[in-house]
């Protein structure tokens, strides 16, 4: 195998929906799924955008990943399950619940060319990814999506906050890094303490915020971006393709603030479809720059 532009590590997962419109494994009255996870979106965009994509993940035989992700090199650690998500809402918000989860990812499964990869996105959903494999690319630029580690998973599967706090980091923040976290994962009300410790230590750290727009900080200083309009009909998944957006172009070009740019209107764009069912090319997000000159960060 040969290095590539860019490797997510991380599972992908199958988000349980009614059997209505669920992409696969549906039953008459009962209950289907959506591909899901930092993986997932990460793998679709990177590919979208004409880069050479990998991923590393962990699943059953059984989900079909050649089929979800053509033109992506895939490697598979062995699992006797696949990992799942389940959503309830309720007016208190959503609560996450994991009815099983795959295997953890470990660097032995990682093949000795991918370490040579231009962009790696470590991105975890429920603490699968090792923290050792952020050891693994020396000359990578290397994205961490903060979610995976500030989650815990209950014995009755219900998902649980890990306070910021808690997060054995040392590995991960380091100033050669983009760190990525939503107000989801962190929020508001304890975000700047924790986002500013974060900022002395990584190179780029990129809070997002949903319609709120998102607030990212490189070299010590912290600017804001709005939310580029969309018709949104699902937010799933907009951290990650803000995260996969932003480390293409600040590969490409060198400006985290162009960048910053760029992945705000990738992110926009996701919003309007449900699921990966239209994760956006390049010619659609440069058309969404150029129809709003006006957002720019600040």
């Amino acid at each position: 195998m040969s290095p590539p532009d860019f490797l997510v590590i991380g599972h992908v997962v199958q988000d349980l929906t009614p059997a209505a419109g669920a992409q696969t494994g549906a039953r008459p009255g009962g209950q289907g799924w959506r591909l899901g996870g930092t993986a997932s979106y990460a793998a679709l965009l990177a590919a979208r955008l004409g880069l050479k994509t990998a991923a590393l993940t962990a699943a059953a035989p059984d989900l079909p990943l050649e089929q979800a992700f053509p033109g992506v090199q895939l490697v598979r650690v062995p699992s006797d399950r696949s990992t799942q998500f389940r959503n309830v809402y309720s007016p208190q918000g959503r609560v996450q619940y994991v009815p099983q989860r795959a295997a953890t990812i470990r660097p032995d499964s990682l093949p000795d060319d991918w370490r040579d990869a231009a962009i790696v996105l470590l991105g975890p959903v429920a603490g699968e990814v090792d923290d050792a494999l952020a050891d693994c690319f020396p000359r990578s630029l290397i994205g961490v999506s903060a979610q995976g580690w500030l989650r815990r998973i209950g014995a009755d599967g219900r998902v649980h906050p890990v306070p910021a706090a808690d997060w054995q980091a040392e590995r991960l923040l380091r100033r050669d890094r983009s760190v990525f976290v939503s107000d989801e994962d962190l929020p508001a009300a304890e975000a700047r303490p924790v986002l500013d410790g974060w900022s002395r230590r990584a190179d780029v750290v990129a809070y997002t915020r949903g319609d709120r727009g998102a607030d990212v900080c490189h070299g010590g200083s912290w600017r804001h971006i709005d939310a580029f309009p969309a018709v949104a009909v699902d937010p799933t998944g907009a951290g990650d393709v803000f995260a996969t957006a932003f480390l293409v172009l600040y590969r490409e070009s060198g400006d985290p603030w162009q960048a910053t740019r760029f992945a705000a209107a990738a992110a926009a764009l996701i919003t309007e479809s449900l699921g990966t069912e239209s994760v956006p090319d390049r010619p659609a997000i440069e058309a969404r720059l150029l129809a709003h000159p006006d957002i720019v960060p600040r």
